[in-house]
Formats: C-alpha cells, sequence, structure tokens
C-alpha cells in the first residue's frame, strides 16, 4: 500500500496509527502509553496519566475519542467497557 505521508514524524496533532484493546488493570500499564481513549460502552473510566496523576473520567460516552495520554486503566472504579488504547 503506497503511503504517502510514511516518512512523516508522527505527532500528537497527526491522525491516529495504531491501537489496541484495554484490559483494565490496578497494577499493570498498558503496552504503549495512548493519544486517546475510545468505548464501546459508556460509563465511568479511572486512569493514571502520563504524569503519574490517578483520576476518575466520569461518565464517559460510547464512541467518542477521547485525547487522553493514559498509562494506566484501573479496574477499581471504571464501569465504561470495551476500552481501546489509540496510538
Amino acid at each position: 500500500i503506497l503511503d504517502t505521508f510514511g516518512d512523516f514524524t508522527p505527532g500528537l496533532s497527526s491522525p491516529i496509527c495504531g491501537g489496541f484493546d484495554i484490559v483494565p488493570n490496578d497494577v499493570v500499564d498498558l503496552p504503549n502509553v495512548t493519544r486517546a481513549l475510545v468505548l464501546e460502552s459508556g460509563g465511568d473510566v479511572s486512569v493514571v496519566l502520563k504524569n503519574g496523576d490517578a483520576i476518575t473520567l466520569p461518565g464517559l460516552t460510547a464512541g467518542v475519542i477521547y485525547p487522553v495520554r493514559v498509562s494506566r486503566v484501573l479496574v477499581t472504579g471504571t464501569t465504561a467497557a470495551g476500552l481501546k488504547g489509540l496510538i
């Protein structure tokens, strides 16, 4: 496949080019720090941000791309389901 922009350096304002399923865990970090999160089923998402702050993002809506740099999604306090990490 031709990728006209393959030699461009990715940045936070460039399009998302990867993703992975997130299994919340109170101890284990994600395989990559996210650029964004998206959910299949809405609810609260408890996270540890890239800088180490632990917060709960309340009442997130399914299908919305949330530009959040997350290193861990916690089981405790997360009610949303079908979480995806976008990178």
